[in-house]
Formats: structure tokens, C-alpha cells, sequence
């Protein structure tokens, strides 16, 4: 093995034992600073482990008088190049999105499944408040996505009457959802 490729070798080691060093000792300190800069719990813990690779690829200098205020410091730098990096990172994909016509979807998964539930209640009150010709029409109409052609033939009348009975019933539902605003949001 060539002599420049032991030392290469041996001076990895060195660093890795100095980020140990480093790491039992001011180890909490280290975790308290990034859970303090950043807030997100999620985070912390690539942010604690990026930090000691950090370490290890620019060890402190020799000459460093106070390591804390030094780890801080280059702490406070990696983070906010992590940001950075993340932020970089959204704006590609959001413009590779917008460039590839790429819906955003910026709803969380508990606000669709909010959404779906909301959905459900406001149909199954469809079907207990409207004569049951209107609920057909509405819930065929705006829950089946079928068009009023589709839905006329499935109810097996007129497109006409599709139209009229989809008309009354959201007027009906309407009006009672702003009758009874209060008593549904919970504020009864």
C-alpha cells in the first residue's frame, strides 16, 4: 500500500477520533443548539448526525481557544446551510412541477382526509334531507361525476328534470346549511 494512501488512511481515523472526542463531550450541547435553531424535531436528529461528518471532513483547528463557541458557530453555519439547501431543493421540484403541469398538491394527508369525511357527512345529509329524486340527481351528478346526460339516463328521465331536481336540491341544501351553520361547526 502506497505511503500517501496510509496517511490518507491514518488521518481519517485521526478525524473520526477527534469527532468522537468531540461528540462524547459536547454531544447534548451539540443536540440542544440544533433543536434550538431549528424546531423541528424531525430534523435534529440528520442535523446532530450531518454535524459529526462534519466534523470529521474540518476538524476544529488546533489553536481553537473556546470549542464551544467554535462548535456554535460552525453549527449555526451548517444549519442554515441545510436550509438552504432544502429551500433549493423545493424551488426545483416546484418549478419542475409548474414546467411538467404537475398538480401541486399542497394539502397534508390529514387535511384530505378531513376533506374526504366533510364530503362523506355532506352527502349522507343530501340523502336524509332531499326527496329522494333530488338526492339520486345530486349524488349521481357531484359524488359519481357523472355528466346530467349520464344521469337522466341512469334515472331514466329527461335531462330537463336532471337539471331541475339537481337545481331544488342544492337550493334545499344550501339554504339548510346556512339555517344550521352553527349546529354543524359545533357551536351549537
Amino acid at each position: 500500500m502506497p505511503a500517501a494512501s496510509i496517511n490518507r488512511k491514518s488521518d481519517v481515523q485521526n478525524n473520526v477520533e477527534c469527532a468522537e472526542k468531540i461528540f462524547a463531550e459536547y454531544g447534548d450541547f451539540i443536540r440542544t443548539v440544533i433543536r434550538y435553531k431549528v424546531g423541528n424535531n424531525s430534523q435534529v436528529d440528520d442535523l446532530f448526525q450531518d454535524f459529526f461528518l462534519s466534523l470529521v471532513s474540518r476538524p476544529p483547528p488546533a489553536d481553537v481557544q473556546n470549542i464551544k463557541n467554535y462548535l456554535y458557530k460552525v453549527l449555526t453555519n451548517d444549519i442554515i446551510d441545510a436550509t438552504r439547501r432544502v429551500e433549493k431543493y423545493k424551488a426545483r421540484m416546484h418549478k419542475y412541477a409548474e414546467h411538467h403541469n404537475y398538480p401541486i398538491n399542497k394539502n397534508t394527508p390529514a387535511n384530505v382526509s378531513i376533506d374526504i369525511e366533510e364530503t362523506l357527512k355532506i352527502f349522507e345529509l343530501i340523502e336524509r334531507r332531499l326527496p329522494q329524486s333530488e338526492a339520486k340527481a345530486v349524488t349521481l351528478r357531484y359524488k359519481d361525476n357523472y355528466n346530467v346526460k349520464e344521469v337522466a339516463a341512469k334515472m331514466d328521465v329527461n335531462v330537463r328534470t336532471v337539471s331541475r331536481y339537481i337545481s331544488a336540491g342544492l337550493s334545499k341544501i344550501r339554504r339548510f346549511l346556512t339555517l344550521n351553520q352553527g349546529n354543524i361547526n359545533g357551536r351549537a
